[in-house]
């Protein structure tokens, strides 16, 4: 097991949060039987905060460069160029802006959104080349926006006729297991909770289980409990899970395997590459560079 290290490399230490942000209007993209399908777009820089909130609609969450974490009730999802989350209806939900992102969104109306059981949980899919090109074609601009007549008609047929094939793209997407699962805020252990948060938000630091536990007023031993219990997960399988999914994304934008290893908390690469093909069975070099720019 990788030692912690005795500090943090200058410049590393973030701020957990950034500057709060409401829930970037979605009121005025609500999608309709009229209008099924509506997207949005929106740029926004590092640790920005989107604050919890929910609505009627699905909705289907992915940047176009950099990267973002998308947190649930029930899990928090890394959200890189080439993934997408899918948030179904109803599900409070909040943003965390890893790198500066241009996030879009697309919000589906009942009527077109995949009734399968499956799809009433959060979703985490690879965007295609097809549905990254639909997504692109579509109209981002809020309802109450004035525009000329023949504008208006052009950008609303477009709407419809993509509709159709990007929910058919979204269906048929690959899945992918990159979520964390965490416990329920209102029903866990809230130490429990407070530890979790604190571990995503400080991905680099490599505390044991005891010393987390010791932060938050409880025991090793009742930690581990409340882990297996909550989450089904031993810490240090939660723990490699949560590593996981804050390194992939970097590893994707090509950040180097050493830098990738520091910024989660190992002391070496050969540590971190040695853990990495364990738990993905290829090395970190594998997933290197895969993001478009």
């Amino acid at each position: 097991m990788t030692a912690p290290r005795p500090s943090r490399r200058p410049g590393s230490g973030r701020p957990p949060h950034g500057p709060p942000v409401d829930s970037l209007t979605p009121h005025l993209f609500k999608p309709t039987a009229e209008r099924p399908l509506r997207a949005k777009m929106r740029s926004l820089r590092s640790e920005t905060r989107v604050m919890p909130h929910a609505h009627e609609w699905p909705q289907l969450t992915f940047s176009l460069n950099g990267v973002c974490r998308l947190s649930t009730e029930s899990g928090t999802f890394i959200v890189p160029p080439s993934r997408a989350v899918w948030v179904p209806a109803g599900m409070a939900h909040s943003i965390t802006v890893v790198e500066d992102a241009d996030l879009h969104t697309l919000y589906l109306h009942a009527s077109i959104a995949p009734p399968e059981p499956a799809w009433q949980r959060c979703v985490v899919i690879e965007v295609t080349e097809l549905m990254r090109a639909l997504v692109l074609s579509l109209d981002t601009c809020p309802d109450g926006t004035l525009m000329p007549a023949p504008l208006a008609s052009r950008l609303l047929a477009r709407e419809r006729l993509a509709g159709p094939l990007l929910c058919d793209e979204l269906q048929h997407a690959p899945q992918i297991r990159m979520g964390v699962p965490l416990p329920s805020s209102e029903r866990a252990d809230k130490r429990l909770r407070a530890l979790c948060e604190a571990v995503l938000q400080q991905p680099d630091e490599r505390s044991t289980l005891a010393q987390w536990a010791a932060r938050f007023g409880a025991s090793e031993r009742t930690m581990a409990r409340l882990f297996r219990h909550e989450l089904g997960l031993s810490y240090q399988q939660w723990r490699q899970q949560a590593t996981l999914a804050h390194a992939l994304p970097l590893l994707a934008r090509g950040l180097p395997v050493s830098r990738v290893a520091l910024d989660c908390g190992y002391a070496s690469e050969s540590a971190f590459s040695a853990m990495f093909r364990t738990a993905m069975g290829r090395p970190p070099s594998h997933f290197s560079g895969r993001l478009r720019d």
